[in-house]
């Protein structure tokens, strides 16, 4: 009996051997599982966001005179085109000056014939020779003479035509070989001293946007400078399928902004104070909306969040955080709820807006 006893026990225990052996290979694959998803968090925080709206114009000169002909003729040189830049005194183009030459000259041959004239009836009226009459009479044409010439003369200059100002070729009217018309226009020039900020904007803010609103303006022109403008007109885009109005921004030429360049404007409308803001890379598109991943425990809890303002990298959480709760940032993207993480390294949250 006690031998066979020893049989049995025997054959359990190679029986059970098994199965534990299989007990604990389970437990191995169920503590084993996935891997925790490797991430970088930070902490939602509290700053002012302002909300503004953005848009590309163009700059144009308050100042744009036309230049016209003051003599009539045949252009003969043409020295800019539209867009050169142009300073004061420079010549523009010439107007054939053959015909006002010859003029001139001949006029100032008479002017000097006269002027002899009136010397020597002068001695003859000291002797009594001549009436004071006659002496009045020739000095009057010796007057005539002389300002005959003198417009004759600067008939010849006025044959090259100058910029008045400095600025830029707006327009130009006239080719080599045109005839001019005296008053005709010839170029137009845009100064550039004072600028004139055109911003357009869609109708649908037309409530948003007022007059004396700040505009902070930027032109590739003058990479790295921003200045301040308050707008000085609103005005409606002339045209049966327009849909938008223009700001006007008045300013003074900070240096090298150019009339025609392009500009960026941003209007600020208003600000939202001590608004939640997060990573943008912390928000995930899933089928529930919008989300971000809070970190607690070494888990991964799905939150879903309405957004607001982004700006700078940034977005504002209107609704489903609060400050100072620590969310995913980088590898977000491969988060699911209740999933188990590994925080890599901390990213520090940025210092809120004062």
């Amino acid at each position: 009996m006690k031998t066979l006893s020893l049989v049995r026990l025997a054959a359990l225990c190679l029986c059970a051997v098994p199965a534990i052996s299989g007990c604990e290979k389970n437990s191995k694959e169920v503590q084993s599982g996935p891997p925790p998803a490797i991430i970088t968090v930070t902490q939602a925080v509290a700053r002012d966001v302002p909300v503004v709206e953005r848009s590309i114009g163009e700059i144009d000169s308050v100042t744009t005179p036309k230049i016209g002909a003051e003599v009539a003729g045949r252009i003969t040189k043409v020295f800019v085109d539209v867009g050169d830049p142009v300073t004061k005194g420079q010549l523009l183009s010439e107007i054939d000056a053959t015909d006002y030459v010859a003029d001139a000259r001949r006029l100032k041959s008479d002017a000097i014939t006269q002027q002899k004239l009136a010397a020597r009836y002068r001695e003859l009226a000291k002797k009594g020779f001549v009436s004071s009459s006659n002496l009045e009479g020739v000095e009057a044409q010796n007057i005539s003479a002389r300002e005959q010439y003198t417009r004759a003369a600067k008939n010849v200059l006025r044959t090259r035509i100058e910029s008045p100002v400095d600025g830029r070729v707006d327009s130009r009217f006239i080719s080599k070989g045109d005839w001019i018309d005296l008053g005709k226009p010839v170029f137009q020039i845009a100064t550039s001293q004072a600028l004139r900020i055109r911003l357009p904007f869609p109708e649908t803010i037309s409530h948003r946007i007022k007059m004396g609103q700040t505009v902070k303006l930027s032109t590739p022109t003058a990479p790295g400078e921003t200045i301040n403008g308050k707008i000085a007109q609103l005005r409606p885009t002339v045209g049966a399928d327009s849909l938008s109005f223009d700001a006007i921004v008045e300013i003074d030429n900070p240096g090298d902004w150019r009339p025609g360049s392009s500009v960026n404007g941003e209007v600020l409308l208003e600000t939202h104070s001590g608004a939640v803001t997060v990573p943008e890379e912390s928000i995930v598109l899933r089928p529930a909306g919008d989300v971000a991943y809070v970190v607690a425990d070494g888990k991964a809890l799905q939150r879903v969040v309405k957004t607001g303002v982004k700006q700078e990298g940034y977005v504002e959480i209107i609704d489903g955080l609060r400050v100072g709760e620590s969310v995913a940032v980088d590898g977000a993207g491969y988060l699911t709820d209740q999933g188990r993480v590994e925080i890599k390294q901390a990213t520090p949250a940025a210092e809120p807006a004062k």
